[in-house]
């Protein structure tokens, strides 16, 4: 019997990661970012659109260097200890933003409409 729910519980452990992770892969293609430092949008672009580029974001005396080329962006520096950041490379997902918490930095995928904030409005 506990080895009977055992494999039920595993099963639908199972199911549930493949649910996922399809909805993660079938997500609709986003082109436009934006760069979020300190709560302030400091960069947005349509990839599809933008020229090859790196560039540096400063949050106090710490510097980001972000990088678009071939229609994607990733940070390709950082001066903060861990560096997960840049670790986690190219931006693919629009549910996995890039984010570097020392620095109060994301790199994300947004909609082209302007998004009503649900606190603000």
């Amino acid at each position: 019997m506990k080895n009977r729910v055992f494999i039920i519980v595993i099963i639908v452990i199972f199911l549930v990661g493949i649910a996922g992770s399809v909805l993660v892969w079938t997500a609709p293609a986003k082109s436009h970012i934006r760069v979020v430092s300190n709560d302030t949008i400091v960069y947005t672009a349509d990839l599809n659109t933008a020229q090859d580029t790196t560039f540096d974001v400063r949050f106090e005396d710490h510097v980001n260097t972000i990088e678009i080329r071939d229609h994607q962006i990733r940070v390709i520096s950082a001066d903060c200890p861990d560096r997960t950041c840049v670790h986690m490379g190219w931006l693919k997902s629009a549910s996995m933003p890039i984010v570097c918490l020392p620095h109060k930095l994301v790199v994300e995928f947004t909609d082209d409409t302007q998004e009503i904030d649900a606190v603000t409005r």
